[in-house]
């Protein structure tokens, strides 16, 4: 991969890494109601499923899911529904998670697996295949594995630090958001940002 390639991978994928999204909007609300730590796993788990979701794609599985326009529409409407029923979780939670622990969760395995329901995660891990490890003709590039395991530590390294921001502000906010209906409505405009992502989706 020449200098240049490279370059533009890093602005590409700086751009797409930290614009919000699901998995960011995720991070700050997982930090604001159960604090940095709890949220720790999900940081985690994104760099974890996206590179699992981006190794498929880079093996053949994004060409069979874009070519069945069938299984294509079913990633799409899962992905719709559990955001939804993430949105509708977030937007009830009005207490801090000391108070109501159970209200809004997502383990480590579910972090993974939104990835592979995260419509922006699979156009990130299609173009990236499509520019850096196929050619304009859909042949292999020169090197096209270790082109794969450069885009996979770049991004893993680029999906941690952008959910840790967003999950790192969300954490300062803590007790802040504490006083009052402030977490209640933060909340719900986290809510709102996920519901509006959701029907995007449907869009794309």
């Amino acid at each position: 991969m020449s200098l240049t390639e490279l370059t533009t991978l890093l602005l590409f994928c700086t751009a797409m890494s930290f614009s919000p999204g699901p998995n960011t909007t995720l991070s700050t609300a997982l930090a604001a109601n159960f604090g940095l730590r709890r949220a720790m796993r999900f940081c985690l788990a994104v760099p974890a499923g996206w590179t699992l979701l981006m190794l498929a794609c880079g093996l053949g599985l994004g060409a069979l899911v874009t070519g069945i326009p069938a299984l294509r529409l079913g990633v799409k409407l899962a992905g719709v529904a559990y955001m939804l029923w993430l949105a509708w979780k977030l937007s009830g939670a009005g207490q801090l998670a000391q108070v109501d622990p159970a209200r809004l969760n997502v383990s480590f395995l579910q972090g993974v697996g939104l990835q592979f329901l995260n419509i922006k995660a699979w156009m990130l891990a299609l173009t990236l295949t499509a520019g850096w490890v196929v050619n304009a003709q859909g042949q292999p590039s020169a090197n096209p594995m270790q082109r794969l395991a450069i885009i996979c530590a770049v991004m893993m390294c680029f999906a941690f630090a952008s959910n840790f921001t967003y999950a790192l502000a969300g954490s300062l906010l803590r007790q802040w958001l504490a006083q009052g209906s402030r977490l209640l409505w933060f909340n719900r405009l986290l809510a709102a940002v996920l519901a509006a992502t959701a029907l995007w989706m449907i869009s794309v």
